[in-house]
Formats: C-alpha cells, sequence, structure tokens
C-alpha cells in the first residue's frame, strides 16, 4: 500500500499531510483522555511493524504487505490502532526506509481512512454493550473485506491523481494481490483474539488489551 515518491505532487502531498494531521488531531482528545491508550498506540506500532517487515513484496504500482489490521483493532481498539499505524510508518521510516518519509501522510491515509470505514460500518458493533454482536470468522473476514477493499481504493485514489501515469491493470493486479490476504488474516486475526479471550482476567491483558469488551461465537 506504499507510494513511491515521485507519484504524487509536491502540492498533492502537502494536501495529504494537512488532512492526515486533521483527522488525528481530531481523535486525539479522546486519546488523552485514556493516558493507558498511549501505550497501547506503542503495542499497535510496534505489532504493526513487526507485521509489515515480516512480510511484503512489490506488485504492479505499489507493494503487498500482511498488515494485521483486523488482529490490532480489535485486540487493542480503535484509536489505538489509529495512531499506532501512522506511528507505525514514522518507525519504519526512521528505521528501515527513510525514502518513504515525504509521503508518510499519504501512506497513512491509506490506511487510517479505511480503518475509520470499517469501524463505523461495522466493527464498533462488536463492543458497543447495547448491541454488541459476536466475533466470529464471517464477521471478521466482513471487516478484512472492507479493510482492504479501502486500502487498494485509496491507492487506486493517489494513483489516479498521481503524476505518473499507471494502466489500470497494473492497479488491478495489486487489488487482487490483496485477496491472499483476505483469505489468510481472518483465521489469524480468531486465533490472536481467542487466545487472548484465555487470558482476559490477567491484569496484563485486561490493562493493555480489550478483549474483554468482545464476545466470542462458540
Amino acid at each position: 500500500m506504499h507510494i513511491e515518491p515521485g507519484f504524487i505532487s509536491a502540492a498533492k502531498v502537502m494536501g495529504a499531510n494537512a488532512a492526515a494531521a486533521g483527522l488525528l488531531f481530531f481523535y486525539v482528545k479522546k486519546l488523552v483522555r485514556h493516558p493507558l491508550d498511549i501505550i497501547k498506540v506503542l503495542l499497535a506500532a510496534l505489532f504493526f511493524s513487526v507485521f509489515m517487515q515480516g512480510f511484503h513484496m512489490n506488485v504492479g504500482p505499489s507493494e503487498l504487505h500482511f498488515i494485521g489490521a483486523m488482529s490490532i483493532y480489535l485486540t487493542l481498539g480503535f484509536i489505538p490502532t489509529m495512531f499506532g499505524f501512522a506511528a507505525g510508518l514514522l518507525l519504519q521510516g526512521l528505521l528501515f526506509d527513510p525514502i518513504d518519509l515525504p509521503h508518510l501522510a499519504v501512506n497513512s491515509l491509506s490506511l487510517i481512512v479505511p480503518l475509520i470505514t470499517v469501524h463505523y460500518l461495522a466493527g464498533r458493533k462488536l463492543f458497543d454493550k447495547g448491541i454488541r454482536q459476536r466475533v466470529s470468522w464471517p464477521a471478521i473476514l466482513k471487516l478484512d473485506g472492507i479493510y482492504y477493499a479501502g486500502v487498494t481504493a485509496m491507492v487506486g485514489f493517489w494513483l489516479l491523481i498521481g503524476e505518473v501515469a499507471t494502466p489500470f491493470s497494473a492497479w488491478l493486479s495489486f487489488a487482487a494481490s490483496y485477496l491472499a490476504v483476505v483469505a489468510v488474516e481472518p483465521f489469524i486475526t480468531l486465533l490472536t483474539v481467542r487466545t487472548l479471550k484465555r487470558y482476559e482476567g490477567s491484569p496484563a491483558v485486561k490493562r493493555l488489551f480489550i478483549v474483554d469488551r468482545l464476545k466470542l461465537k462458540a
């Protein structure tokens, strides 16, 4: 989901910087209300970075990554995951890929906008006490489907407004590559949630994760 430097003009990158900063600023008040969530942000950034560095390959005009998005979202929560994605991309840029830093906001939006979509369309129902639904493989598959459709759409958007002409077939090959991720990642997410649920009564899990707010389908 990375957009390489040179694809987008400086003016549009500045627009992306403003949009990303505005989104994070809008949600930062919710983050500072719960200081423990800052630790969750660091955990989200760490897990995300490990997943991203663990598997990535060039496909078409961008890169295919194992993001672990729903594993992080369902165990650490919406706000920590959002800030964790941005912090994780910053960390990777500083440590591994300095060339990606100019597009930090562009790539952050490619992850954050789909996450917001997932949360408000389907995800928060899994946490809401009044309408809490049970976590199951089909439910996670739905979340992943929405999320990765959003990621590929965001990459398509950046390529569409970019300065480098990109054939539609190249974007299509990139989008199709995420079908493998959507097929595999729900199993990993469900395993992660089930494992943490077994220890949800322990002080560390209770303080650092939010699995106690989820109900698992038997």
